[in-house]
């Protein structure tokens, strides 16, 4: 019985083609894989030594380049005292895999699906489709770690229910939550750093000791250094996996006991402590350590290649990381699409002008979780034109977000009156530094109060200000006794936002406005309606 039953975008037309060969590609930080199913089975392409768990290392200018992986998204980075391009680095070892399955399937392959972390960001995602590409790879379909992991535990294990699947390689941690039953398989949530794995643990081992890296993974590999110094010097790194794991259960307003198993995922699972903690938040009968953690990524990547191959009907329903947004005014940002939603997916939201006769729009695309743009993540700028004149907020402009199954952006915009429209593909010109995706996350928390308040805020502030220059202009042409006041509550108000006052303050002040303009206001209603009413019948109106 399969698992899922549900049909990926696009399937009827990938159906109606002829099958053809897909790998599936782990490209991990310290080792890499390549599988493909045959015969509904796994395979995994191993080297003439047997071996098909395959170093991630690149010998260029006579040094080996080891956990690129981190680098992804950087332009150039430094690395053994080299500059190089990250993209170009991985290319090579996706070559190598390429080459590997070449030779024993007799036949060139053109097409694979890749893992990548959960928390790679778009500049991440579009640098390993480059590296594919340079590979001569074209990639169907990047897959979460973890999102894959899960895929080919369900389908060999015929898996129903909520799982949690703890993912620690050897340059990233990733942890998420996925539920599966009868013909569905959706990820609930994600979280994770790109900057936490087997290689910090090898790092604190070599400083210990005094020696390299290299030295110190194969101290740590044969267990050459005692297992409560070893525990004690990962201590702290090793315990924000577990912080991150509780917070993303608790995010989901879930409970351990509503957690059927943890799929352990990447070599650094070996180490006892990892077991031993998520034992005590889970319960030890539901830590699967049974599987093979180096190579269950691998697995779900073929399973994935196989279905887009036009074999099976499998889908995975992944979510995206950070919610997305746009720069509102005032600076606050209207969260568009909000993190950990299904994709792919798309909403579109509609936008007004603030001024009479506005013209044109600047959409300032934003990443993250706060409340002001200025402290999420900026991502790209679209400016849409040609808006008719017309008074402030009848313009209609229809802000379109689009994520296809990579997790990778498109914004369209397009101005209902006339149809002008702007497109934009979110390629971000950096990448997101070591700790800024859980840093993001944990300053969202940590500030959500004073945030909040601060929305609230600059939202009464944009919307004094609307007002106040709506009562102006109509104060211009008013002549009733009471003008006189009503100027005197427009500069109180006025006074109110320059002195930066409290919120209560300019809404009170604000009330006092509206308050003393009643007559105007009441005024001005009456002059529309009798424009809308004059020379109509009663059933007319």
């Amino acid at each position: 019985m399969a698992l899922i039953k549900i049909s990926e975008p696009g399937a009827s037309q990938e159906n109606e083609r002829e099958s053809e060969i897909v790998i599936g590609i782990d490209l991990g930080t310290t080792n890499s894989l390549v599988a493909i199913i045959i015969n509904e089975k796994v395979r995994f392409f191993a080297d003439e030594t047997g071996r098909d768990i395959h170093p991630s290392i690149v010998t260029c200018g006579g040094k080996k380049i080891s956990s690129i992986k981190r680098f992804m998204g950087v332009g150039f980075a430094e690395v053994e005292g080299m500059m190089v391009a990250p993209a170009e680095i991985s290319a090579e070892i996706l070559k190598s895999l390429k080459s590997l399955a070449e030779k024993q399937l007799e036949t060139e392959i053109k097409k694979a699906v890749i893992t990548v972390p959960a928390y790679f960001d778009e500049v991440a995602k579009n640098a390993t489709k480059l590296a594919a590409n340079l590979a001569g790879l074209e990639v169907l379909r990047l897959v979460n770690e973890p999102t894959a992991a899960a895929l080919a535990y369900g389908l060999d294990n015929e898996a129903e229910g909520t799982y949690c699947v703890y993912d620690l390689g050897g340059g990233t941690f990733d942890v998420s939550v996925l539920k599966m039953q009868k013909g569905i398989f959706k990820v609930l949530g994600v979280a994770g750093d790109n900057a936490l794995g087997g290689d910090d643990f090898d790092d604190l081992i070599a400083e210990k000791l005094g020696v390299s890296r290299a030295e110190a993974r194969k101290i740590k590999e044969e267990q050459k250094i005692d297992q409560e110094v070893f525990e004690k010097l990962i201590a702290e790194k090793i315990g924000k996996t577990f912080l991150l794991t509780q917070n993303l259960i608790d995010d989901l307003d879930l409970s351990p006991e509503k957690i059927k198993g943890v799929i352990l995922v990447g070599g650094s699972t070996r180490i006892p402590l990892v077991k031993k903690k998520l034992a005590e938040i889970f319960g030890v009968e539901k830590v699967l350590d049974k599987i093979d953690p180096d190579r269950i990524v691998a697995a779900g990547a073929a399973w994935q290649a196989y279905n887009l191959s036009g074999n099976s009907e499998n889908l995975l329903l992944d979510v995206v990381s950070l919610s997305l947004g746009i720069e509102m005014m005032g600076g606050i940002v209207d969260k568009v699409i909000l993190r950990n939603s299904t994709i792919p997916m798309a909403v579109t939201k509609e936008f007004t002008t603030y001024v009479d006769n506005q013209s044109g729009m600047k959409l300032h695309i934003v990443q993250g979780e706060r409340e002001l743009a200025a402290d999420c993540r900026s991502l790209a700028h679209l400016e849409i034109k040609k808006i008719p004149a017309m008074k402030a907020g009848l313009a209609r402009v229809a802000v379109a977000f689009k994520i296809d199954a990579d997790g990778l952006l498109t914004v369209l915009a397009e101005e209902k009156f006339t149809g002008e429209k702007q497109e934009i593909l979110v390629k971000p010109s950096y990448g997101l530094n070591e700790d800024e995706v859980r840093k993001m996350l944990l300053d969202s928390l940590e500030n959500s109060k004073a945030d909040i308040a601060n929305r609230l805020l600059i939202q009464t502030i944009v919307d004094s200000n609307h007002d106040i220059i709506i009562l102006k202009k109509d104060l211009e042409k008013y002549v009733g006794e009471d003008k006189k006041l009503i100027a005197e509550k427009i500069k109180n108000l006025e006074n109110l936002i320059e002195e930066k006052a409290s919120r209560d303050a300019i809404l009170e002040a604000k009330d006092e406005m509206e308050h003393a303009a009643e007559n105007l206001i009441l005024e001005k209603i009456n002059a529309v309606l009798d424009r809308g009413i004059v020379g109509k019948k009663v059933d007319q109106v």
